[in-house]
């Protein structure tokens, strides 16, 4: 079986833009460690002929593509991170070949957002596909993905690999900077708390994070020593963003900044020494994995991640908890350090791509697809 999966490529990419470019690649491991998947092709979409900087096509033995070139060299298309045309994915679909959606962000946000706030969206068209894979995350939507798109949907494994991480270090490193948690300065310390939200969808933002905060600083003063609130410099001139922040005791007490994006390991090396988040039905993010490589207090709202032990968990939008956790790293993260590490090695043992329960379910997902079209798996 000959696989391709969808990218978009653009001048000046880089890797750590968002997560659908890591994605890529660790599905393309799992699929990669399949016995019967001959070959997997990277098909461009995007107007550059190559991959971003931190990207070794040649190590992980993948060729770039367009669609036409790719017409005969797939058995399988995933669209994943970047659309495939219809009139192409049509023709493919005619001449017997296998379609899937890999759905790899919020779904129902995606649908609606664009509509109410008047940004570009997309909806595919009926009949773009044979299944929909939707991370674990998502699943919840698959009722509504099914109606939609008419097609099974499946769920699909969450993977992550610290590969590309383990290179961002090395150059920090060699620029001078260390990342992760120092453990010589033991017993509590005033943190220098970072917000990684994108605020590009209600779905990841930083208001709740900087509540957090803001309610640990309120009760210890000692707890904080600093927020960092990352993404937020096209909401600066907001008045709603203006009145909200300047609400804040951290913001009063100039203890609060505010940046534009920066990757996790490049701004926490220099700037911060913990992480809060918050999400809305968007538990999965490589962010948390980012800063538990780190052995960084992580103070978070997701229950998935809360099942493996890692972190420190608030529910919901329970801001006041939240706040009461990273009062609890503050003073005692240093002690939870070992429990941590247990944790997150378990974590990510779970993400491996090409841990044997992935490589097993991409298997079985592969032959339902398949099912009904036996001379693809022939052509394994």
């Amino acid at each position: 079986m000959r696989i391709g999966i969808s990218v978009i490529t653009h001048a000046n990419q880089n890797i750590w833009e968002n997560g659908m470019g890591q994605n890529v690649f660790f599905l393309a491991r799992a699929l990669k460690a399949i016995p019967f998947v001959r070959s997997v092709v990277l098909i461009n979409v995007g107007d550059q002929n190559r991959m971003a900087d931190q990207i070794d096509l040649g190590r992980e033995s993948l060729t770039l593509l367009n669609q036409e070139q790719a017409s005969d060299q797939v058995d399988v298309i995933i669209e994943l991170a970047g659309a495939l045309h219809h009139q192409w994915l049509a023709l493919q679909r005619a001449r017997g070949k296998k379609v899937v959606y890999y759905c790899v962000g919020q779904p129902y946000a995606g649908l609606i957002e664009g509509t109410i706030f008047e940004r570009p969206g997309f909806f595919p068209m009926v009949g773009r596909c044979d299944e929909i894979w939707l991370l674990p995350e998502y699943i919840q939507h698959a009722p509504m993905m099914r109606l939609l798109n008419r097609c099974p949907v499946r769920q699909t494994p969450y993977l992550w690999s610290s590969s590309f991480l383990e290179k961002r270090v090395q150059e920090v490193t060699e620029k001078g900077y260390r990342y992760g948690w120092d453990s010589t300065q033991k017993g509590p310390r005033a943190l220098r708390a970072a917000i990684f939200e994108p605020n590009v969808s209600v779905a990841k933002t930083s208001s709740i994070s900087m509540l957090v905060c803001d309610e640990a600083y309120r009760a210890d003063r000692e707890a904080l020593q600093m927020m960092h609130v990352l993404n937020t410099l096209h909401m600066k001139d907001h008045q709603t963003m203006l009145h909200f922040a300047n609400s804040l005791d951290l913001v009063k007490d100039h203890k609060a900044c505010f940046h534009g994006r920066h990757d996790v390991v490049g701004f926490m090396a220099q700037h911060a020494d913990a992480v809060v988040s918050h999400q809305w039905d968007n538990e999965q993010n490589y962010s948390y994995m980012d800063a538990l490589y780190g052995d960084y207090p992580l103070v978070h709202n997701s229950a998935w991640l809360h099942s493996f032990g890692a972190g420190y968990f608030y529910p919901g939008f329970e801001a006041a908890e939240g706040g009461k956790q990273l009062q609890w790293a503050s003073a005692h993260h240093d002690e939870c350090l070992l429990d941590q590490r247990a944790a997150t090695q378990k974590l990510f043992a779970a993400l491996d791509p090409v841990g044997e329960v992935n490589v097993r379910t991409h298997i079985q997902m592969l032959k339902d697809l398949c099912s009904d079209a036996p001379h693809l798996m022939e052509a394994a």
